[in-house]
């Protein structure tokens, strides 16, 4: 944090959440909140809702939410403190020093160098490109490549010079360190000679954040060296796992979903020609860190990898990915040709809106790429295509959509309905192993974040959401339930915030709660927590039925966590008799 939490309110207190968000969208007033069709993803019926008694936003379509920090920094590209920056100078406010410790301003400046270091050299580049004869060359690589100077401009592109030191020599100019210069992925130091450019010679594709500050590089090799493209390695602040390149304009786009490509150029070409909603990894596999980026703004996403076997592997996998995060995914057939570059540049831009259009599901493109595996006219290989495809649809959970695509299968490949049914039952029964890819990925993200109980989190962040929308809560929890009986972590922190305020002021305040948290998905699932109104179709005997059993499984675990940690047998007994107690606790609101 870099302002205390009395200014932080301030800001808060003088920038009325429905009058700033009004400024960027049209708000109507219905019942106690407004709404809007969401600026952040494509829709045409409104789920994005203003809360101007708890000065929250939240979008029940992508899951956008927060306070009026959170939009400002998501709608205007601005970090945290450029945001309050903003927001006071709105309110006529003027901000006293900040009181972040040392450490932390230390590490948050150091980030802000580094970004400042790579939009320089982005400038820098750009420059090389439009106004020597060395950067001639790429320029016209990029204009052969069909791209105009306006999507040239947009992107940034440029041309890193013939000479391994010429951007270290120019950013020493600019006074960074060679420390810096190491640190920033731009430059490799060596002690003996000094240091030498990563990039040279090459085509420059500046790599933007979500947020629009520019973290990296892709430089494409002019002429036949190798590799072809490099990227720059992980940083302070570029981490290729987590990053899509042009999310940040995609984000904003109006179309429906996303298209998730291979390459840069494909991207490019693609925004050039209206598909404004096209992204692509950043020469890295994609991974579950990219399928939760895109799972923060849609549901849906359209495949547009290579048509050659690389790319159906990669196409395969991405689906695996996908369907373990809860986003549908389609395919777009590119074939005669190669990539979407080449389809449009070919074909042109409506050509390729007929093919998403026609996009195909990834069962039915997993179960064609399996039939392109065995030659069925051989009984044999027909069989075992039959197996490895009942296989596949054992593995749908929903018995609908299972026999929908039964029926659509056997049509398609003409395979007796009865028969594929019984395989696939028998599939189901035995049960199919889960996708390598998928087991992989989710063994890498192990050390990243321990799996909670979803039933005990669905129970606390029930309760929070009703504590917020019923204060008088707190006086019938006394005794029963307090801020400890929350796991550490999100809901432990929202619950001690909760009460804090509530024993301070006798009411709660959940936008300040909000600013508590730096990471996005946090302060969305927060905002969604705080948002949400319970109950609106529910009698109150339902509603204090449901608070009631709420509040019985977060005692009881509170009780049976303390009950296996204790020796103490005063105090083993105290929580036998609370816990028998719970029995006869009923909650009426």
């Amino acid at each position: 944090m870099y302002y205390s939490d009395e200014v932080i309110d301030e800001v808060i207190s003088r920038n009325d959440i429905v009058n700033v968000i009004s400024g960027y969208v049209s708000l109507r007033k219905k019942g106690r909140t407004f709404e809007a069709c969401c600026p952040f993803h494509h829709e045409k019926t409104p789920s994005f809702k203003v809360d101007r008694d708890k000065q929250l936003y939240h979008c029940f379509g992508c899951g956008a939410g927060g306070n009026v920090f959170t939009f400002i920094m998501e709608y205007e590209n601005m970090s945290f403190p450029e945001a309050v920056q903003y927001l006071a100078d709105k309110a006529g406010m003027t901000l006293p020093e900040s009181n972040q410790s040392g450490q932390d301003a230390s590490r948050e400046k150091y980030k802000i160098l580094l970004r400042d270091m790579n939009k320089t050299a982005a400038a820098y580049f750009h420059y090389i490109m439009r106004h020597t004869e060395h950067g001639k060359k790429a320029y016209e690589y990029f204009k052969g490549r069909g791209l105009s100077d306006e999507t040239i401009n947009q992107f940034g592109l440029g041309y890193a010079d013939i000479y391994r030191d010429d951007l270290y020599r120019y950013l020493k100019g600019k006074g960074y360190t060679d420390a810096e210069l190491k640190d920033s992925g731009l430059v490799l130091i060596d002690e003996k000679n000094g240091g030498s450019d990563k990039f040279w010679n090459r085509a420059m594709i500046p790599i933007l954040d979500i947020n629009g500050k520019v973290i990296g590089f892709g430089g494409r090799v002019m002429g036949d060296g190798k590799p072809k493209y490099i990227n720059t390695s992980d940083t302070v602040v570029f981490d290729k796992s987590r990053n899509l390149f042009a999310m940040n304009i995609a984000r904003r786009s109006r179309r429906k979903g996303f298209i998730c490509c291979e390459g840069y150029m494909d991207v490019i070409s693609m925004h050039q020609a209206g598909f404004d909603n096209a992204v692509a990894s950043l020469g890295t596999a994609f991974t579950f860190g990219h399928a939760n980026i895109l799972k923060r703004y849609t549901n849906e996403v359209y495949l547009a990898y290579d048509s050659d076997g690389a790319g159906v592997t990669a196409t395969l996998k991405v689906i695996s990915i996908m369907r373990e995060v809860g986003i549908s995914a389609r395919v777009i057939n590119m074939r005669p040709h190669k990539d979407p570059d080449e389809f449009i540049q070919t074909l042109g831009s409506e050509a390729f809106e007929e093919r998403i259009k026609n996009a195909e599901s990834a069962i039915m493109f997993e179960v064609r790429m399996l039939s392109e595996q065995y030659n069925l006219n051989d009984p044999e290989e027909r069989t075992s295509f039959h197996n490895e495809t009942a296989k596949r649809l054992a593995q749908i959970e929903e018995v609908l959509e299972r026999n929908n695509y039964i029926e659509a299968v056997s049509n398609l490949y003409h395979i007796d309905k009865s028969g594929l049914t019984d395989l696939v039952h028998k599939y189901g029964i035995a049960g199919v192993p889960r996708s390598e890819i998928v087991e992989r990925e989710e063994r890498r993200a192990e050390h990243e974040s321990r799996a909670a109980d979803p039933a005990k989190n669905k129970a606390m962040k029930l309760l929070l959401t009703w504590m917020v929308n019923e204060p008088g809560l707190f006086q019938k929890l006394d005794g029963i339930i307090d801020e400890t009986c929350f796991e550490d972590g999100v809901y432990r922190v929202v619950a001690d915030k909760l009460y804090s305020q509530y024993r301070e002021n006798g009411r709660v305040e959940p936008a300040s709660i909000v600013t508590t948290f730096e990471s996005l998905e946090e302060q969305r699932l927060v905002a969604e927590m705080l948002q949400t109104n319970i109950g609106i179709d529910m009698t109150q005997e339902e509603i204090n039925n449901a608070v009631t059993d709420v509040v019985k499984k977060i005692s009881l675990s509170s009780i049976e966590d303390k009950l296996a940690k204790t020796n103490d047998i005063s105090e083993m007994q105290n929580l036998i008799r609370a816990k028998a107690n719970l029995t006869k606790l009923h909650i009426s609101l």
